[in-house]
C-alpha cells in the first residue's frame, strides 16, 4: 500500500509523492472508524497527506481543518484537498500543533489523530519520516493538552495507538479528563497479538465498550467480514 506514488479510493484519490508518511493501514482504520455523523467542526492532528481528513469529510458535512508540520505532506494533502469533491471543506494548514493553537480561537466537536508514536532512543534514518513517527515530534502531553484547550465540552477526540502505548496515553488523557467511552483493539489476524487500540474519549467518565477487530483471516490478503465492513466505502475492490 505504501510503496505507491497515489492510492486510488473509490471517491477520491491520495498522492503521496512528497509525504514522509504513506498511505498505511493505520490511518485507514482511524478514518473509517471515527464516528463523524454529527461532526460540524473537525481537527485533523498530522493530517500527512490528508488521508483522515479525506475519509471524514467523505461521511459527514463537517468543515475541517487539517494540520502537519511537514511541509511537503501539505503540498501532497492540499493537492488531494483540491482534486478531491470536497475542497471547499478542508483546509490544510502547515504548522506545528501547538503553535497553530496559539493563533487560533476555535473549538471542534471532534478532533482525530494518528499520532507520532516511535518511542525509541534512536530516531529512523529518514528525518522527515521520523519527524512524523518520533514521539519528541508532538509528545502525547502537548498532543492531548493542546486537545483539551480546543475540543467542546460534549466532543469527542480520537486516536489510534500502538497497544503498547495504550497505558501511557490513557493515563495522560485522564489527567486532563480525557475518558474512553470507545476502544476497538485491532488484531492483524485471529492467530497474532493486538498490536493497534482505538480509542474515543471524551470528558466524561462512563464504562467504555470495548471490541475486537480482525483485519485478515489465516490467508493472506484475505479480509475478515468486520474489517470489509468497515472500509467498504472506501476500497475500490470491496
Amino acid at each position: 500500500m505504501a510503496g505507491n506514488s497515489y492510492f486510488q479510493f473509490k471517491q477520491f484519490t491520495v498522492s503521496q509523492q512528497n509525504a514522509a508518511m504513506k498511505v498505511g493501514t493505520d490511518g485507514v482504520l482511524l478514518g473509517a472508524w471515527s464516528n463523524v455523523n454529527d461532526a460540524r467542526k473537525l481537527l485533523d492532528i498530522g493530517t500527512g497527506t490528508g488521508l483522515i481528513a479525506l475519509m471524514v469529510a467523505q461521511r459527514c458535512e463537517a468543515s475541517i481543518i487539517a494540520v502537519d508540520i511537514d511541509e511537503k505532506a501539505c503540498w501532497d494533502a492540499r493537492s488531494n484537498v483540491q482534486n478531491s469533491p470536497w475542497p471547499d471543506r478542508i483546509e490544510v494548514v502547515h504548522s506545528s500543533f501547538p503553535e497553530w493553537l496559539t493563533d487560533i480561537d476555535q473549538s471542534f466537536d471532534c478532533v482525530v489523530s494518528n499520532p507520532p508514536f516511535f518511542n525509541g532512543d534512536v530516531l529512523p534514518k529518514s528525518v522527515p519520516r521520523g519527524m512524523a513517527r518520533h514521539h519528541s515530534a508532538l509528545p502525547f502531553e502537548k498532543l492531548i493538552k493542546g486537545v483539551a484547550q480546543c475540543l467542546t465540552p460534549k466532543g469527542h477526540f480520537d486516536v489510534i495507538l500502538p497497544v503498547d502505548s495504550e497505558r501511557q496515553f490513557r493515563n495522560i488523557a485522564a489527567s486532563y479528563r480525557f475518558f474512553p467511552e470507545r476502544i476497538t483493539r485491532v488484531k492483524p489476524k485471529p492467530s497474532k497479538p493486538v498490536s493497534r487500540v482505538l480509542i474515543e474519549f471524551r470528558f466524561e467518565a462512563i464504562t467504555a465498550a470495548e471490541e475486537i477487530l480482525t483485519i485478515e483471516t489465516e490467508t493472506h490478503h484475505e479480509y475478515q467480514s468486520e474489517f470489509i465492513e468497515l472500509v467498504k466505502s472506501y476500497y475500490l475492490t470491496l
